[in-house]
């Protein structure tokens, strides 16, 4: 696994060097000059801690969510007061844990945003299903939040004991959604899930649409080290028919595929954190990714409450990137949208990408990964599969290894990947 992973970074990179990160950080972010830049801010509470997640996560206690947000707003302004004047960014996402267990600061947070950014394109939240209730949305949506994610997984009792779940409530879902409608209604679903079936999804992704979703997300299931869940893998082959058959019967139903794992049911709904060039996050664990430089803060609440109280920056770990380095997380999260322009990328980089990757963009074509349409390169549907399956080899063999090693250390000298 992380042979496969160093020879492609190596190939890839034309160099030896791996990933570095090292305990250092810079008091001012350079992001004044970037364009499309994305905000995420990380909310780590949660009810239940959920045995498969793989995220930052934090018990919920009221003291210490209190101090946390306190601590947020901080960092918002120590970061934001760097660029005078108000910075536009594409979007901003809250992600968690479950950030609605924070909804009645909604407000102050996005206040604290508006202070120093303007948001074009919306704001996202993530909700635990839970939280999908009239008063919590009417909350959120009086903030300003525009769109909301579902973490479904699952609306089968089956799967969610497999997940250590409870059973959603459909119904009770259907008719807040009603109440309080926003921009888009996105829906989460895992998949890869033992003795799961092409029927199994599809009557998940139908029932999403049924009870109020305009766009669904269905990730294939990763087994990470540090999580307490112990859930068998599914074979790779079942992988690809089952993401395949759930690609066409999208199409045949004339959703929208916008990105890897998600479909919209009139194309205009969106709803993904990741596809940013540049972005600034916000939060424990929450990373910064500019033009020359990704960060990652503590995942350690506490550790960055103190940090952010004596006035620095939470960072744990900063990559300082080569000029390839960049090219290919740029290209690996592009792709992740299932087109790549090379126009955008010559801009971003000053150089074309056919000289930079020529011979590997031959190489995609010739084995059926991509299509050019219009100067545009698009993943074919045996393209989407390998990149879930490279995906997967890469969030073992890198993120794994970088998350449990900061789960169990707030600021650790240095990590090689």
């Amino acid at each position: 696994m992380r042979i496969l992973t160093d020879l492609t970074r190596s190939w890839l990179t034309r160099s030896l060097r791996p990933f570095l990160f090292r305990r250092e950080y810079d008091e001012v972010l350079p992001y004044g000059d970037c364009e499309n830049l994305g905000l995420y801010v990380h909310i780590p509470f949660c009810r239940t801690v959920c045995g498969f997640c793989p995220y930052c996560k934090v018990p919920y206690d009221a003291e210490l969510c209190s101090r946390y947000i306190d601590a947020l707003i901080g960092e918002i302004r120590l970061v934001g007061s760097q660029f005078p004047g108000k910075k536009t960014v594409t979007s901003l996402y809250f992600g968690g844990g479950t950030p609605a267990l924070a909804a009645d600061r909604a407000g102050e947070i996005l206040s604290a945003i508006r202070e120093h950014f303007t948001v074009t394109e919306g704001i996202g939240m993530e909700l635990h299903p839970d939280d999908v209730t009239p008063s919590v949305l009417h909350k959120l949506r009086d903030a300003g939040v525009t769109k909301i994610s579902i973490g479904i997984q699952s609306f089968q009792p089956k799967f969610q004991r497999i997940l250590g779940r409870k059973p959603v409530d459909a119904d009770a879902l259907r008719t807040a959604l009603k109440e309080v409608p926003f921009e888009t209604v996105s829906m989460d679903f895992i998949f890869a899930l033992p003795d799961q079936t092409f029927e199994d999804l599809k009557v998940d992704v139908d029932a999403a649409f049924a009870v109020g979703a305009n766009h669904t997300a269905v990730y294939p299931f990763i087994d990470f080290s540090f999580t307490s869940g112990r859930i068998r893998p599914m074979r790779n082959k079942e992988k690809r028919a089952l993401l395949d058959r759930l690609t066409l019967y999208c199409e045949e139903k004339g959703y929208a595929r916008d990105s890897i794992w998600t479909f919209s049911r009139d194309g205009q709904a969106r709803y993904s954190s990741m596809t940013r060039d540049n972005f600034l996050g916000f939060g424990c664990s929450a990373a910064t990714c500019l033009r020359r430089q990704f960060k990652i803060n503590t995942f350690s609440a506490e550790e960055y409450i103190k940090r952010i109280d004596a006035g620095t920056l939470p960072t744990s770990l900063t990559l300082r990137f080569t000029e390839r380095q960049r090219m290919i997380y740029y290209l690996f999260w592009t792709a992740y949208s299932t087109r790549v322009d090379p126009a955008a990328f010559e801009t971003f980089f000053g150089v074309p990408l056919e000289k930079m990757y020529g011979a590997e963009i031959r190489l995609a074509k010739r084995l059926g990964f991509i299509e050019e349409e219009g100067g545009i390169y698009r993943m074919t549907m045996k393209g989407a599969f390998y990149y879930h399956y490279y995906e997967n080899y890469y969030t073992l063999a890198y993120i794994d290894k970088m998350w449990g090693i900061l789960r169990q250390e707030a600021f650790p000298k240095e990590i090689r990947l």
